[in-house]
């Protein structure tokens, strides 16, 4: 697969005109398209959704013809179950694993590029994902 995987909090500053985070988000976006397409899953949406009342405020928001929605592969779930042991390991308390294991292992096993503000959990834990992020 080509193209980037977009995560929520990028989606969000731009959706939020965020003050800190705009300028960024929208500029590393509008990069990402001109080299592929720009991708999302069904985690990804569902966190953006929490800003929107009514599911047509969202699908205007993201739509299917600038963000394509792809499902997430079982073996990513595998891939986030193991990860996850390792944060278990490593102290983290968190009783299941996080939104993040689950995109970061859809990004890693489909080739995607993983475009996100929030880049330590995914170098520490798919070492070898490709992360655009400040």
């Amino acid at each position: 697969m080509v193209g980037t995987l977009v995560d929520s909090n990028v989606i969000l500053d731009v959706l939020t005109e965020d003050a800190e985070w705009y300028d960024w988000s929208s500029a590393m976006l509008g990069t990402a398209a001109t080299t592929g397409a720009l991708h999302i899953n069904p985690l990804i949406y569902a966190e953006v959704s929490a800003r929107f009342e009514r599911i047509e405020e969202l699908d205007d928001a993201l739509p299917p013809t600038y963000y394509r929605r792809v499902p997430l592969p079982w073996e990513a779930a595998f891939l986030a179950g193991q990860c996850f042991v390792k944060y278990r390991r490593r102290g983290g308390t968190r009783r299941s694993p996080m939104p993040d294991f689950y995109i970061g292992a859809h990004a890693a096993l489909t080739g995607l590029t993983l475009l996100t503000r929030d880049a330590r959990r995914y170098r520490t834990y798919f070492p070898s994902l490709r992360v655009v992020a400040p």
